[in-house]
């Protein structure tokens, strides 16, 4: 390893710590990678319908066409509040949301808009997917659920 003259004042390790220290930060601090789901969103009160293609987390989801990312309909559950992704159980809340859900068909009810995304309550075989999550062991614990 070369040395650097002893008037610079930082040693090697030093250096180094530095440097494993910002790879940790900026790797921490980068962003989540965007869903794929880039449909337009259904007006408030609409009813549609689609294929889950897409679980972001416990409670999120995309619908639509196989092979057209660009309309599928990105969904947040009204019904269910799973905890987030980086919170205890929120790996296990998007495992089960895929379990229950994936491939199967929606029919869902649109409400209000949230970012990028619409408010639904959805069902299964005219089952509300909210009590097929809770039936299936989910706990609710997400930042909208209501207290």
């Amino acid at each position: 390893m070369t040395s650097f003259p002893s008037y610079i004042g930082i040693s090697m390790t030093a250096r180094l710590v530095a440097i494993i220290v910002a790879c940790i930060a900026g790797a921490w601090a980068a962003p989540a990678l965007a869903d794929p789901c880039d449909g337009m969103l259904p007006t408030k009160g609409t009813t549609f319908s689609g294929v889950v293609r897409y679980v972001g987390d416990g409670d999120g989801l995309c619908i639509g066409p196989a092979g057209r990312p660009d309309r599928w309909i990105e969904i947040r559950l009204a019904d269910f509040y799973a905890p987030e992704l980086h919170e205890a159980g929120g790996a296990k809340a998007k495992r089960r949301l895929e379990r229950v859900a994936m491939g199967r068909t929606l029919v869902c009810h649109a409400g209000r808009r949230s970012y990028d995304r619409i408010v639904a309550v959805c069902t299964i075989g005219g089952r509300p997917l909210g009590n097929m999550l809770r039936a299936a062991g989910g706990q609710e614990g997400g930042r909208g659920r209501s207290k």
